[in-house]
């Protein structure tokens, strides 16, 4: 299996897992309150392992964020950890449960949409309907009863959120290729502590200290962890893939429901369970290979030595282990197996050999 995909696999299995155990919070904690608590947490931790790997991890060399990039970032944040979780609280105000869990399924939708047709990230047939199947398998899962909208306003804001997020992911992949923990890091700060002040704006308190520590936890391996691997991802798949394999996360959640919860699944869930599988299926056996043009361009991130980093170190740099640097890539033409990473982010001026 494709490292990506296991990233991408992992990172859906962690959120996923964090849904039944946030559940388990949810009696004791106001809403808003306990998604800050989630991602502030998420956010001290990795800040906490920010500062210590260092000194715990010998050689450990991170690709920074560059000044460059900077913008990127910042519009992540600003979409994903500011914007989307303030209009999903808004919406789920006035929206019911049911077709809440329908609306938020257009996330994965929406970024796959904004790569292919605004970022211009490759895709085949087999990709987008492999995509299709994912998706359905998403909607059959969270579909309980007839949606019954009511007030518009709820609904649209749901949207909107699931179109933050997926911009969300889209200029995150712009910046995968730089330490996905100090991403990680700044986007799980930055969105508990804006969820916070909402909450304390309306009233709400903190819980129990054990609580409090109970959710950062969850937060920690169900957010911050799982998008350190979300990123990982993005930056050895790309943005449709990624999210595409991402969308496994409501299963891994419903499993663990089934033993935590004693759950009985029904027709629905097999059938979406058999939906999903094929949608993995159509993806995890892409064959896209062709013959492509390397222009000359800078980046740094951790790197081993292959076809794409044929180049010079000082001496004293193991070339044997991953390490990073600032290095620059020679014009290169030259034909192999690749998916759309960070260094094959091509335009595919005729049809692309695929199957």
């Amino acid at each position: 299996m494709h490292k990506g995909v296991l990233y991408a696999l992992l990172a859906a299995a962690l959120f996923g897992a964090s849904t039944p155990f946030s559940k388990q919070l949810t009696g004791r904690v106001d809403p808003v309150m306990l998604a800050g608590l989630l991602y502030l947490g998420s956010g001290l931790g990795l800040a906490t392992w920010f500062a210590l790997r260092p000194v715990l991890v010998r050689d450990s060399t991170p690709a920074l964020v560059p000044k460059g990039d900077i913008p990127w970032l910042a519009g992540a944040i600003l979409s994903g950890g500011i914007a989307g979780p303030v209009l999903l609280m808004v919406g789920l105000v006035n929206t019911p449960a049911s077709s809440a869990s329908l609306l938020l399924n257009l996330e994965g939708v929406l970024t796959a949409m904004l790569a292919w047709f605004v970022f211009k990230e490759n895709f085949d047939r087999r990709i987008f309907v492999g995509m299709v199947f994912i998706v359905a398998a998403g909607a059959l899962l969270s579909w309980s009863e007839r949606p019954e909208f009511g007030i518009p306003w709820g609904p649209l804001a749901i949207v909107a959120a699931c179109l933050c997020w997926a911009i969300d992911n889209n200029l995150t992949r712009k910046v995968s290729a730089s330490d996905p923990v100090q991403i990680a890091c700044l986007k799980g700060l930055t969105a508990g502590t804006v969820n916070l002040v909402i909450a304390f704006s309306l009233g709400q308190q903190l819980p129990e200290l054990t609580t409090v520590l109970t959710a950062a936890t969850v937060g920690l391996c169900g957010y911050g962890i799982s998008l350190v691997l979300f990123v990982l991802a993005l930056r050895h798949l790309g943005t449709a893939r990624a999210g595409a394999y991402f969308s496994a996360a409501p299963f891994a959640g419903a499993l663990i429901s089934l033993v935590m919860f004693g759950e009985r699944p029904g027709i629905a869930f097999w059938t979406a369970a058999v939906l999903m599988g094929i949608g993995l299926w159509l993806h995890l056996t892409e064959s896209h290979g062709h013959a492509h043009e390397h222009t000359m361009f800078e980046h740094e991130h951790v790197h081993d030595h292959d076809t794409h980093h044929e180049h010079e170190h000082d001496a004293d740099v193991d070339i044997n282990a991953p390490h990073s640097h600032h290095h620059v890539h020679e014009p290169l033409t030259h034909s192999h197996e690749h998916y759309p990473d960070i260094h094959h982010r091509h335009d595919h001026a005729t049809q692309p050999q695929s199957k």
